[in-house]
């Protein structure tokens, strides 16, 4: 089974540079697959600095998380935690 979240972006600089590494660390972290995508687009793998940084995804839009695995759920509430903390503050 799946889990999706749908989540804003706070850090300033978006998915780029250090919040698309903290991002990127936080999902190998994890025993999940999992994917990244605007809400209203395709997914992508997320473990790709790559791919995360592609997206160009800027302060305060959403993007859309979706992890299948024993992880899941948690993997989930990290890169929740990543994607909603101001740059600075981690």
């Amino acid at each position: 089974m799946s889990l999706e979240r749908v989540v804003t972006v706070v850090p300033e600089a978006g998915l780029h540079a250090r919040p698309a590494s903290k991002f990127v660390e936080t999902v190998n972290e994890y025993d999940a697959d999992i994917e990244i995508g605007r809400e209203d687009g395709d997914l992508a793998p997320a473990g790709s600095m790559l791919t995360v940084t592609g997206l160009g995804v800027k302060s305060g839009e959403t993007v859309r998380l979706v992890a299948e695995g024993d992880d899941a759920e948690a993997a989930l509430d990290a890169l929740e935690a990543v994607l909603s903390t101001p740059e600075g503050e981690d």
